[in-house]
């Protein structure tokens, strides 16, 4: 791959990710109420569905799951469903004054937190098609492939991790700052990220553009 070809991915990737989209939506909700360090666990299971979506890609099957109607929109409702499920519990808890303290046995384990990012990120479509559609136009054929995917691959987890976790980053320190007296009020918001990012992901089709 040639110097050239690889800042034209990046700066596709930065454009793709300039627009806040669920999984950073989600990221702020997760970093109010968790702090940062347990919302790198949201992180991590976005980038592990990015990794799995890429891995597709490279041998062809996104563009398969892309053309399957009923596949995409399983796994794109699965993921509305449990999001939504997931806020409603979070509201509920904030509503009755129940304050989820980070690191506490009632707070969100990190398997939880991990499958929040992972299907907020494999239900949405815009990655689905990033992949399958636009990942394969800076592959050279007359160079070996591998190197290639892990180049693209690796820049996008990257470039992705950062962005998260400066999304969650910002939103533990706004949430650790918050007085006790807007501790519910900051819980309860964080309880409407999960469902916003839904409402995010119910509005998207497998050929939207923006974020």
């Amino acid at each position: 791959m040639t110097l050239d070809i690889w800042i034209a991915y990046m700066g596709v990737v930065l454009l793709f990710m300039i627009a806040p989209g669920p999984s950073h939506l989600l990221m702020i909700s997760v970093g109010l109420r968790n702090g940062f360090r347990r919302s790198l666990a949201t992180a991590a299971g976005d980038l592990s569905a990015n990794a799995i979506q890429m891995t597709l890609a490279g041998v062809g099957l996104a563009t398969a799951l892309v053309a399957s109607r009923y596949g995409f929109v399983v796994v794109k409702w699965a993921g509305v469903a449990y999001l939504v499920w997931m806020g409603v519990r979070q509201v509920m808890s904030s509503s009755r004054g129940t304050s989820v303290a980070a690191g506490t046995d009632e707070a969100l384990s990190s398997a939880k937190l991990w499958l929040m990012g992972f299907l907020t990120s494999a239900a949405n479509p815009k990655a689905v098609v990033f992949f399958a559609a636009l990942f394969p136009q800076f592959i050279d054929p007359a160079r070996a492939l591998l190197p290639q995917l892990a180049v693209l691959g690796g820049t996008y987890l990257v470039v992705d991790g950062l962005f998260l976790s400066a999304y969650g980053w910002s939103a533990g320190k706004l949430g650790a700052r918050a007085s006790r007296g807007r501790r519910t009020l900051v819980e309860r918001l964080s309880g409407w990220g999960p469902i916003g990012s839904a409402g995010l992901l119910a509005l998207k089709s497998p050929a939207s553009s923006s974020g």
